[in-house]
C-alpha cells in the first residue's frame, strides 16, 4: 500500500524566506518522487499574517525596512543576503520593484476563498502568482484591485469574492509557530526556516519511517 505524506506549510506572502523555502520544498519533493514514486503527497498551505498591524494601505517599503533594521546600510546588507539565497534556490526577488510593504490580509482571504473552488494544482498556481506579484512584478498585494485582477485570471467568481473580502471571511488564524516558513511532515517531524532541500527531504523520510514525533 502506498504511503501518505501530509506536509503542512505555514507561510506569509511577503516573507522572502517563505518563497525560498517553497523552492527548496519543490526540489525536495522532486527528489522524493525519484526515490519513492509511490508516496502520495498532500501539501497544505496555512496562512500566517506576519504584520497584521500594518495599515490597510501598507507602508512605503524602504521606510518600513529602515525603521525595522535601523539603517539603510543594514537594509542593503539584509537584502543582499536574501538575493544570494534566492538565486541559489532559483527564486526571483526584485527589491527594486517593491514600492509598498503591503498588508496581506485580503491576499490570504483570497487564498482561503479559492481553496474550496480550485483543484490542488490550480491553488498552487494561484499561490505562485501571488508570490510573483510581490517579489518580481512590483504589484501591491494590499490593493483589492490587484487581487481582483489576479482572481479574474483564475476564473474565480467576482461577486462572491467581493462579498467574502468585505465580510472578513477567510482571515488567517493566530498560529503558534516559531516563525515562517515552518514545515510539518505527517505531524511527526517539524522544521523551521528556509531549510535546504536535502534537510527537507531528510525530514520527509523520517516522517515516513518514524512512529514518534521528532523536532528539528
Amino acid at each position: 500500500m502506498a504511503q501518505e505524506l501530509v506536509i503542512d506549510v505555514y507561510f506569509d506572502l511577503i516573507c522572502p524566506w517563505c518563497l525560498i523555502g517553497k523552492r527548496h520544498l519543490d526540489r525536495a519533493l522532486a527528489a522524493l518522487a525519484q526515490i519513492d514514486p509511490e508516496v502520495a503527497v498532500d501539501v497544505l498551505w496555512h496562512s500566517v499574517q506576519l504584520l497584521p498591524d500594518l495599515p490597510v494601505q501598507g507602508r512605503d517599503f524602504t521606510e518600513f525596512y529602515i525603521q525595522r533594521k535601523g539603517s539603510a546600510q543594514a537594509v542593503r546588507e539584509g537584502q543582499e543576503r536574501v538575493k544570494q539565497a534566492a538565486v541559489g534556490a532559483g527564486a526571483v526577488v526584485d527589491f527594486s520593484r517593491m514600492a509598498r510593504m503591503p498588508n496581506t490580509l485580503q491576499a490570504h482571504q483570497l487564498l482561503a476563498f479559492a481553496s474550496a473552488r480550485q483543484t490542488t494544482h490550480q491553488h498552487a498556481q494561484l499561490l505562485e502568482r501571488l508570490l510573483a506579484a510581490h517579489f518580481s512584478r512590483g504589484e501591491d498585494l494590499g490593493e483589492r484591485a490587484t487581487l481582483l485582477v489576479i482572481a479574474q485570471d483564475f476564473d474565480l467568481p467576482m461577486a462572491e469574492l467581493n462579498h467574502w473580502l468585505e465580510s472578513g471571511m477567510g482571515k488567517p488564524m493566530p498560529l503558534e509557530v516559531p516563525g515562517v516558513p515552518f514545515f510539518v511532515f505527517n505531524h511527526r517531524v517539524s522544521l523551521s526556516g528556509a531549510q535546504p532541500p536535502e534537510l527537507l527531504l531528510s525530514g520527509m523520510r523520517q516522517a515516513l519511517e518514524a512512529p514518534l514525533a521528532l523536532h528539528a
